[in-house]
């Protein structure tokens, strides 16, 4: 098994395993985990850089929104779930695959952001 593989399933492990603990489903932990915890870290990071609370906020009332909205939780992720499937998938037209995308997309990619907000606010806290 190349790393690029073994990454994706350590990923998809642990995404299983916060399933079974929470009793949401492994599509929800997906859905929570890339469109709402990931993004909200980085407006708390950004806030820190720009010293504000205004990022932070805005996100939290756009998830209140959204979870007073939000009728059916599970269906909502199901649906964004399948269309992060389609949205991967399409990169197999250059030579990827949707194991490779989500390793560079869901992991490098949000890794690659968290590094440099981290680096600007070492810098700005370094000062």
């Amino acid at each position: 098994m190349n790393s690029t593989n073994r990454v994706f399933n350590t990923v998809a492990q642990v995404l299983r395993t916060l399933s079974r603990l929470t009793g949401f489903t492994y599509n929800e932990i997906n859905v929570l985990l890339y469109y709402f915890f990931i993004p909200f870290t980085w407006l708390i990071l950004l806030d820190n850089i720009l010293c504000t609370h205004y990022l932070k906020i805005a996100g939290i009332i756009f998830s209140i929104g959204f979870y007073t909205g939000c009728k059916d939780f599970k269906k909502y992720s199901d649906w964004l779930f399948f269309k992060s499937v389609i949205f991967l998938n399409f990169f197999n037209r250059f030579g990827s695959t949707y194991i490779k995308s989500s390793v560079w997309i869901c992991v490098s990619l949000p890794i690659f952001i968290y590094t440099i907000l981290f680096y600007l606010n070492s810098n700005y806290f370094g000062k």
